[in-house]
């Protein structure tokens, strides 16, 4: 967790992200009956990468998916084709994500 409101404007300013996107990601419920069953899974390792942006001048570009190799491991994934689901779900994600984010900017 990020923290108070101070630390997510604290992240806002020197990640280049709106501050009300880091809220949403930090208060975000993913299990609560809002997302599908078959989708928990992605979503909660989309906000387990919510530090895991890489960010240029113009603000965030993309995720570093260089972090995405630990998931396997951290969340026992054995299955490659489950892993391959969950990538495509990520990248999904990670554009709507940049969309909404460049769309508030």
């Amino acid at each position: 967790m990020i923290g108070g409101g101070s630390d997510i404007e604290k992240a806002a300013a020197e990640s280049g992200m709106p501050v009300a996107f880091l809220k949403e990601c930090e208060e975000f419920k993913y299990n609560d009956g809002t997302v599908y069953p078959d989708n928990v899974l992605p979503v909660s390792v989309f906000a387990d990468m919510r530090n895991q942006w890489r960010v240029g001048v113009n603000g965030a570009t993309g995720l570093d998916f260089g972090a995405l190799q630990a998931v396997p491991i951290v969340r026992r994934i054995k299955d490659d084709d489950e892993y391959d689901d969950i990538f495509e779900c990520l990248r999904i994600m990670e554009s709507a994500a940049l969309e909404e984010m460049r769309s508030k900017s």
